[in-house]
């Protein structure tokens, strides 16, 4: 890609403690997913984490949510009974493209950041790179991403991914799932 398109993709933070800011999330969302999924392309939740450590459980929690939401045209992989991570990632995103053609990717993951963006939501355009954090090399994902920022970025982030806080987790997977649901209500509203 070159610099200029790099240059025009934006990164977008959302204050989980703002209770209003979910609105503001899911329209952006809604906006990105119709100025980007072009006609027919079917959508894939891609929610990658583990199930192991507290703050890599974040993409899991949101596919265990979003297994709950019944609509058509949606495929969603990663959950707390099937994770997607960076043992099985190649491997999933291989089915992806073999089996949802032209799909529409949304990667969703728990990430570290500044101390003062913890439980903070990020949605931006392109693809995520997974296991970025914790210097795991994994192939980009996605058309899309969504991450929750579980804690700080610093030394041994391996351990902060192990002694992050649930409820931080749960806030974050909450607030995603009520605006992806706000999201797609639009969008099926959109239809008609």
């Amino acid at each position: 890609m070159n610099k200029e398109l790099e240059a025009e993709k934006k990164l977008y933070y959302f204050n989980t403690k703002d209770r209003y800011s979910v609105y503001d999330f899911s329209k952006l969302l809604h906006e990105m997913i119709q100025k980007n999924r072009y006609k027919n392309r079917q959508i894939v939740f891609l929610c990658i984490g583990s199930d192991r450590a507290t703050g890599d459980c974040l993409g899991p929690i949101v596919g265990y949510k979003l297994a709950k939401l019944q609509q058509n045209n949606i495929v969603l992989y990663g959950t707390l009974e099937q994770p997607v991570h960076a043992k099985n990632l190649n491997e999933t995103m291989n089915h992806i493209y073999k089996n949802h053609r032209n799909a529409f990717v949304i990667a969703i993951d728990a990430s570290l950041g500044k101390q003062g963006h913890i439980g903070y939501i990020t949605l931006g355009e392109g693809p995520l790179l997974p296991g970025a954090g914790v210097d795991k090399n994994l192939p980009p994902v996605g058309d899309i991403f969504i991450t929750g920022i579980v804690n700080f970025s610093g030394m041994l982030d391996h351990m902060l991914l192990q002694t992050t806080r649930l409820n931080i987790v749960m806030v974050l997977a909450d607030y995603i799932c009520t605006g992806i649901n706000y999201c797609f209500y639009k969008l099926s509203r959109d239809i008609r």
